[in-house]
């Protein structure tokens, strides 16, 4: 074990992550559970053609490995004239596939708030829109905390995938790394030891997060 080469490459490796793979996680992140709760609400539409788009758009998702998707808007995208930068097209891939994951997470969490809490905003004399915004939403919200925390840890470990386009975040610098040494055992098991570390303080994140939601929820 090259202890030197170690310590040499940790803070390229962790400004890597810092940079790279958490941002482009969070925009991604961002950007997708908008997409999802579109589509989650699309899904729920008494219009069957809107529910069918966005069934098929979950389906095509969740079907379809997320390399593929990463490589068909990168490197596919072009021979239709659309030309993207690595950067772009890591946020249009990631956040189109958290879309299809997490639609189906805020679906599922909508369909568990009693009817009742429905009924009760009409009572007081609410739109659906202002019912949903207002009593729905935050209460599935919480129910929500759980898998989609889940799905921006994922998200964080998939980042990784990013740098097969290019894309300068934690393990294209350990590609370069590992190239530029001829040690790719020992560099990229610190990679995967860092984003071991991001993910265990995500998780922590997750489980505080949890508790304090828990506060409110009538038990």
């Amino acid at each position: 074990m090259d202890w030197q080469l170690i310590a040499d490459s940790f803070w390229p490796l962790l400004r890597g992550g810092l940079t790279g793979t958490i941002p482009l996680a969070l925009a991604s992140f961002a950007i997708g559970l908008v997409l999802a709760l579109v589509v989650a609400l699309l899904r729920l539409s008494p219009n069957r053609l809107l529910s069918w788009i966005a069934g098929a758009y979950i389906s095509l998702i969740r079907g379809t490995p997320l390399l593929v998707q990463l490589f068909v808007i990168f490197y596919g995208m072009p021979s239709v004239g659309i030309l993207l930068d690595p950067w772009p097209s890591a946020i249009i891939a990631f956040s189109l596939n958290v879309g299809g994951y997490a639609a189906e997470v805020i679906r599922a969490a909508i369909l568990s708030v009693p009817k009742g809490q429905w009924e009760a905003g009409w009572t007081v004399g609410m739109s659906p829109a202002r019912s949903l915004r207002r009593i729905i939403l935050p209460q599935a919200a919480r129910v929500s905390v759980p898998p989609l925390s889940n799905t921006f840890i994922s998200l964080v470990k998939d980042t990784s995938l990013a740098a097969l386009i290019l894309v300068t975040e934690m393990f294209r610098k350990a590609q370069e790394i590992a190239t530029f040494s001829n040690e790719f055992m020992t560099v990229y098991l610190e990679a995967a030891l860092i984003y071991w570390l991001f993910c265990t303080v995500l998780s922590t994140g997750q489980n505080v997060l949890e508790k304090r939601l828990d506060r409110y929820v009538a038990h």
